[in-house]
Formats: structure tokens, C-alpha cells, sequence
């Protein structure tokens, strides 16, 4: 059964402190887009995510200097009194409005020993490279500064706590941020139902699974295990041990397309891939209005300034294989491989990948503008594929997943 467990919180005092430090995590900006971003906000916790905003100009920002820097400003945010850790251990309710949908979840620790023996459940590969960057920064600051985004099977008697504190309490932190996304925040200040809830994961959850974070998960369970050979004394009650993560109920959450846009056609003309899309597609042409994929095994096309719809026909996809099955593995075999020539996802230069957030409009843009050749849009995982890929111990294609509203850093902080 999963552990998840209350902590200290470190938290801003006020909502007006809350709306100008809280920021989008760190990996979805680059850094003249972080330094935008915080400009004319002196405590946005982008001066510690992304601290090289605060460096001379051409700093690497794997450098020691940034990582300092960081330090620097966290440790100056809570002498400010702008960062305040609670007295009590507690969990926290935490949820976000996007297009009047809106989903609550539980802020609480999750266990490091539960990444490394399989109870914390993956879907994705992660990159050392990435890892070891935000492994450095939480040595440095000795501290989970952003979230990660796990979902677990729905418990009614979780919903239930939820639902009756959200409902009789005014939210701590209640703010709509410059992206049109609301964000709300509780502290769940009783300690019988801080137990309670305790109670709840350790024998309703079996497993939790990996949303959004891969990174950030694998990167907090090698601290903990750093931390941990470097204590002689260990007794595995350190908060090193946890990490802060945003616990999603699955049945409220919804995971949005990941499209794909190619430079070129591999030396085809646009006649001759239409021609081949036909061996494993029924193609039909849509027009010059955006179409959008109405359900799985159904993709859109844009091309030479129009629209197609690709429906894959059948023994192109196998139902039985929970990867085989996926829209993304029929795009990858039949088109970008079979057709394309395009072999690793992960490190071609011909492809990119554009989050649905971002809407089809970008996909034409990108081709209208001669920068890409052809766009194809999918139609989203579920919830319930993504569990299942997870269940079976299979990883997903690259870019399969997209997440949205994106978790705000610094709405809560865990010290380890």
C-alpha cells in the first residue's frame, strides 16, 4: 500500500504574497521566458527555480553560481517572512479550475522507498541528464521547492473528506493566475482527519501513479537514497526520506492531445503520401476548416493547406497489447517510421511535439509558415490506458501525455 504522510508546509502568510510567488514549474520556460515572466515580481519563486534570471548574462545554468543564487534567494524569502513553515504536520488540499472543470488534490509526502520497490507506478523513461539537474538543486536547497503530479484510483471516503472541507472552509489561497487557471488551497488543520486521510492511503491505495513529474520523482528518490548512505544514524523517519507530491483522484483528472508536426516528407510528394496513408488508413479529406479527432484510432492531418482525417483500419493496432493499441504506437509504426523514416522519437531533428494546450491553430500555423511539412493531431489517453500501461509495467511512447492546468510551485514547500 502507498505511504503519503502530512508535513510541515513552508507557505507564503497571505494570498497577496501567494498570487506573485507562486510560478509555472520550472521545465515548461526557458530561461529569458522565466526572467519575463518574474519581472516586476520580487518574490515569485522563479528567482530560486530559475535563479540563473538573477545571474549575469550567459551564465550556464547548470553552474555552481546559479545553484548558490538559488540558495541565496530561498533563503532570503523566508528571512522576508514571504515563505513561513507551519508549526504542524497536515495535509493540504489543492485544486485547480480550467474551463469549469475542476479537480481537488491531496498535498501530501510521498515515500521515496515506494518509487524504488514499485508502489509509486511509471509510464514514461526519464533522462539522467534532467534528473541530475534537479538532484543539484534539491541538495543545494535542501528542499522539494515544486510538486509532482501523481493520480491514484478514487477512494470515496477520501472524495468525501474532501468534498466537506472544501465546502464548509474559505480556501487559504483562492486566485484565477495570467493564464486564465484557477488556484485554491487549503490546510487541513484537524489532526483526526490528517490521521484519517494517513489511514486512507495506507489501506485503500495500493499504488499511485506518475502524471506529470517523472523527472522530479526520479530525481527526489536518489536525494533520499544520497541522504540516507550519508547518515550514519538513519532510522528512516528523516523527511529526506519523502518527497511532496499532488495526489489526483483519476476520475477527475483529463489528459489532453499531444500532436506531432514533421519538417519534411522523407523525399515524397504529397500525392505519393496520401497514397501510401492508404495502406493502413482510411483517408478522407476534410477541407480547409480545423478537424479535430473524434475518438480513438481516428487522426487529423494537415496538409498542402488542408485537413484529412486518418482512420486506422483494422490490424494496424493490436487491442490486446496496451502499447500496441495506443494512437501514438499506430502514428509511430505506420507513419513516422514505416513512412517517414523517422526511427527515435527521442532524438530526431525532423519532428516535434505541440501540446494539445496549444490548440490545432498551432499545428496549421507551423505548416503555413513553411517551418513544418505536415501536422497530425490524436485523439487523448485516457486515464484508464494510462493505469493500465503503468499496471502491466510497460512505458509509453514519448510524448503520449499532456497534462493541464500545470501544478503552481511554491503554493506549498517541503523542507527535507
Amino acid at each position: 500500500m502507498a505511504i503519503v504522510k502530512p508535513f510541515k508546509g513552508l507557505r507564503t502568510p497571505s494570498q497577496e504574497v501567494c498570487e506573485e510567488l507562486a510560478c509555472l514549474p520550472y521545465d515548461v520556460m526557458n530561461s529569458e521566458e522565466a526572467a519575463q515572466m518574474a519581472a516586476g515580481k520580487p518574490r515569485s519563486l522563479l528567482h530560486v527555480t530559475r535563479a540563473e534570471i538573477d545571474c549575469p548574462a550567459g551564465t550556464d545554468i547548470h553552474s555552481e553560481t546559479v545553484y548558490n543564487k538559488s540558495v541565496e534567494n530561498f533563503n532570503m524569502f523566508q528571512e522576508k517572512g514571504w515563505l513561513v513553515q507551519d508549526e504542524d504536520a497536515k495535509f493540504y488540499i489543492y485544486a485547480q479550475t480550467m474551463d469549469g472543470r475542476t479537480q481537488y488534490g491531496i498535498v501530501g509526502c510521498a515515500a521515496c522507498e515506494d518509487y524504488m520497490n514499485g508502489i509509486i507506478k511509471k509510464h514514461e523513461l526519464t533522462r539522467p541528464d534532467k534528473e541530475e539537474d534537479r538532484m543539484i538543486l534539491t541538495r543545494y536547497v535542501k528542499a522539494n521547492l515544486e510538486p509532482v503530479f501523481f493520480a491514484y484510483k478514487a477512494v470515496p471516503e477520501i472524495d468525501a473528506i474532501v468534498e466537506d472541507i472544501v465546502k464548509s472552509r474559505k480556501a487559504d489561497y483562492d486566485f484565477v493566475a495570467e493564464d486564465g487557471f484557477g488556484h485554491h488551497f487549503w490546510a487541513i488543520n484537524c489532526p483526526e482527519t490528517n490521521k484519517r486521510l494517513e489511514e486512507l492511503f495506507a489501506t485503500k491505495v495500493p499504488y499511485t501513479y506518475v502524471a506529470d513529474g517523472h523527472h522530479r520523482t526520479a530525481a527526489a528518490a536518489r536525494i533520499g537514497a544520497e541522504f540516507k548512505s550519508k547518515n550514519p544514524n538513519h532510522d528512516g523517519t528523516e523527511e529526506y526520506n519523502f518527497f511532496m507530491a499532488v495526489h489526483f483522484p483519476d476520475h477527475q483528472l483529463k489528459i489532453i492531445d499531444y500532436n506531432r508536426v514533421v519538417k519534411d516528407l522523407n523525399g515524397l510528394t504529397e500525392e505519393q503520401l496520401l497514397a501510401k496513408l492508404g495502406e493502413h488508413f482510411t483517408v478522407e479529406d476534410m477541407g480547409t476548416e480545423i478537424y479535430h479527432p473524434a475518438k480513438l484510432h481516428e487522426f487529423s492531418m494537415y496538409l498542402g493547406g488542408r485537413w484529412y482525417k486518418l482512420t486506422a483500419k483494422p490490424g494496424s493496432y493490436d487491442d490486446n497489447d496496451p502499447i500496441g493499441v495506443l494512437d501514438v504506437t499506430i502514428l509511430s509504426n505506420h507513419v513516422l517510421a514505416d513512412i517517414l523514416d523517422i526511427q527515435d522519437l527521442r532524438t530526431s531533428k525532423r519532428i516535434d511535439f505541440v501540446g494539445g494546450i496549444r490548440g490545432l491553430g498551432e499545428l496549421k500555423r507551423r505548416v503555413d509558415n513553411g517551418e513544418m511539412k505536415v501536422a497530425f493531431a490524436l485523439y487523448p489517453v485516457s486515464m484508464e490506458q494510462l493505469i493500465n500501461i503503468a499496471d502491466t509495467g510497460n512505458i509509453m511512447p514519448p510524448k503520449t501525455t499532456w497534462f493541464e492546468p500545470k501544478l503552481r510551485s511554491g503554493m506549498v514547500i517541503h523542507k527535507i
